[in-house]
C-alpha cells in the first residue's frame, strides 16, 4: 500500500503540472531529495522519474511558465563557470571511469541549479520550494528521530528508509542537512503564507526542529554536533536575552547528558583526541595527501581522484592501570580513502581554480544575505528610502538570515563531509539568488518612476519673474 501511495502521489504531482508547470519543478526537488525511486520496490524502480521530472521541469519553464522577472544572476554564472571546469576535469581525470559516474549526477545536481533561480520570480514560488525541500527531508528525519527515541541509534547502525549509504542517508551528510534545515522551518512557522502559522504549524515545526537535533545522536556523527553548536551560536546574534538562553541549554545539554547511549558519549569525547582515533587520523592524513597531490597537479585530478592515495597512519592508543599509564602506537597502512571535506573534495578533484569558484560562490552568498537583513530588518523599514513599502518586505531579512545560517551550517559540516556537490545545498543557494534579484527587481522598479520625476522636475523651465513697473517704464 506504501508503494501504491506512493506512485499515485508522484503521478498525482506530474499530472497538475500540466496546469502549473512550477509543479513539475517542485516535483524534481522532492524526487532529488527523497529518491522514492530506492522506496519503491514496483514501478518506480523501473521507471527515470528523476530524469522524467527534470526534463518536464526545463520544458514546461521553457515554453509555458512565464518569463517576466527572470533574472540571470552573477552567481548563476559562477555555477555555470564551475560546471564547465568540472566537465573539463572530467575529460582529462586520472580515473575517467570513476570520474565518469560522479560526473553523471553533478552535471545534473549543478545545471537544475543554474536553472532553478529563474522560475523563483515571486515570494510564493520561493516558500513553495522552501516548504517542499523542508518536507521532503522531514520524510527520512522523522522516522530517523522516531527511531532513536526508541533504540538510542548507533554508529552505522541506525535504519533509514532505505539501506543505502549515499546522499542524504548516509549520517554525517544527513546530520549536516538536518540541522541545516532548522533555521528553514523555523522560518516557514513564523513567516509562511502557505500554511498559516497557527500553532498546528508551529508545534509541527518545534517536532521537526527536535527530531533534526536527535539526528547526530542516532547516526552518531561528531559533524551534526559541531553544526549544531555553530547554529546555536549563530541564533544568539538575533536573540534578546542572549545570556538567559545561553544558560538554559547550557542546562538542558547537562541533563540530557545522562540520557544519551554510552556510545555516543565515548564517540563524541574523540573529537578532542584525533590521534586515538582511527577516522580521525585516517582524515588528516587524507588531507596532508590532498595538499602534496595538488603541488603537482594544481588543477586537480578529477572526481574520485581520492581513490589512488596512499596512506601511513599512526594510532595511539592509551590505558591506565593503576598510577601507571601505558601508550602504545599502532602503524597502519590504508589506501583509496576519501576525503571527508568539501573543501578537500574540491582541492583534490577541481585544483585550485575549482576550489577558487566553490568558495566565492558560498562567499557572495553569505555576503549578500548579510545585506538584505540589514536593509531589510524592520528598524531598517521605518522609514525606507527608495524601496517599497514597509508592510511588503518584512518577511525579506527573516528569510535572508534563514538562508546565510543554513548556508554557514553547510560550509561548517563541509569541513568534516564531502558534500560539495550535495543538491539540497544547491538548492539553498539557488533559493539565495532567486531573493537577491527579486529584491534587486522590485527596487529598479521602484526606483525608476523617481529617477524619471526627478529628470522632469530638472527639465521644467523655472516661471518668469514679473518685471517691475519702473524698469518697464525706463525700457519703453
Amino acid at each position: 500500500m506504501i508503494d501504491l501511495a506512493l506512485t499515485a502521489f508522484i503521478f498525482a504531482v506530474l499530472a497538475a503540472g500540466v496546469r502549473r508547470p512550477f509543479l513539475w519543478v517542485l516535483a524534481y526537488v522532492y524526487i532529488d531529495i527523497l529518491a522514492p525511486q530506492k522506496i519503491s520496490w514496483m514501478l518506480l524502480t523501473h521507471l527515470p522519474i528523476s530524469l522524467i521530472a527534470f526534463t518536464l521541469a526545463f520544458a514546461g519553464w521553457a515554453y509555458v511558465d512565464g518569463k517576466a522577472g527572470s533574472r540571470f544572476s552573477f552567481r548563476q554564472g559562477l555555477i555555470a563557470l564551475l560546471l564547465v571546469y568540472c566537465g573539463l576535469t572530467t575529460l582529462s581525470a586520472d580515473l575517467p571511469e570513476f570520474a565518469a559516474e560522479k560526473w553523471s549526477w553533478v552535471w545534473k545536481a549543478l545545471v537544475f541549479a543554474v536553472f532553478l533561480p529563474l522560475t523563483l520570480r515571486t515570494r510564493l514560488r520561493m516558500e513553495a520550494l522552501t516548504l517542499v525541500m523542508v518536507l521532503s527531508v522531514a520524510s527520512i528525519i522523522i522516522p530517523a528521530g522516531i527511531k532513536t527515541l526508541a533504540s538510542g541509534g548507533g554508529y552505522g547502525s541506525l535504519h533509514l528508509l532505505v539501506n543505502d549509504n549515499t546522499g542524504l542517508y548516509e549520517g554525517s551528510i544527513l546530520s549536516t542537512v538536518a540541522i541545516a534545515l532548522i533555521p528553514l522551518a523555523l522560518w516557514l512557522a513564523r513567516e509562511g503564507t502557505i500554511f498559516p502559522p497557527d500553532w498546528r504549524v508551529k508545534a509541527f515545526a518545534w517536532a521537526l526542529v527536535f527530531a533534526a537535533v536527535l539526528i547526530p545522536i542516532g547516526t552518531e556523527a561528531r559533524t551534526g554536533l559541531v553544526c549544531a553548536a555553530v547554529l546555536v551560536m549563530l541564533s544568539l546574534r538575533d536573540m534578546k536575552h542572549r545570556f538567559l538562553t545561553m544558560g538554559l541549554l547550557g542546562a538542558a545539554s547537562l541533563l540530557a547528558v545522562p540520557f544519551l547511549p554510552a556510545s555516543f558519549t565515548e564517540r563524541m569525547e574523540t573529537i578532542g583526541e584525533h590521534r586515538a582515533d582511527q577516522s580521525a587520523s585516517t582524515r588528516l592524513a587524507v588531507w596532508e595527501w590532498t595538499l602534496d597531490y595538488v603541488e603537482t597537479h594544481p588543477f586537480g585530478g578529477g572526481f574520485e581522484a581520492y581513490r589512488q592515495n596512499r596512506l601511513s597512519i599512526d594510532v595511539v592508543e592509551t590505558s591506565a592501570s593503576g598510577n601507571t599509564t601505558a601508550v602504545e602506537t599502532e602503524r597502519l597502512e590504508d589506501k583509496g580513502r576519501a576525503y571527508h571535506s568539501s573543501y578537500f573534495e574540491m582541492l583534490g578533484e577541481q585544483g585550485w581554480p575549482g576550489l577558487a569558484i566553490w568558495l566565492l560562490l558560498h562567499v557572495l552568498g553569505v555576503w549578500q544575505m548579510e545585506r538584505l537583513v540589514r536593509r531589510y530588518r524592520p528598524s531598517s523599514l521605518v522609514d525606507p528610502p527608495e524601496t517599497l513599502a514597509p508592510h511588503s518586505l518584512g518577511w525579506v531579512a527573516p528569510f535572508a538570515r534563514a538562508l546565510q545560517h543554513s548556508q554557514i551550517v553547510y560550509l561548517v559540516g563541509s569541513v568534516f563531509v564531502g558534500i560539495a556537490f550535495q543538491p539540497f545545498c544547491y538548492m539553498v543557494v539557488a533559493l539565495q539568488c532567486g531573493l537577491w534579484t527579486l529584491v534587486r527587481r522590485k527596487e529598479q522598479a521602484t526606483q525608476a518612476p523617481r529617477r524619471q520625476s526627478a529628470r522632469f522636475r530638472r527639465h521644467v523651465p523655472p516661471a518668469s519673474a514679473p518685471t517691475p513697473k519702473g524698469v518697464a517704464e525706463g525700457v519703453a
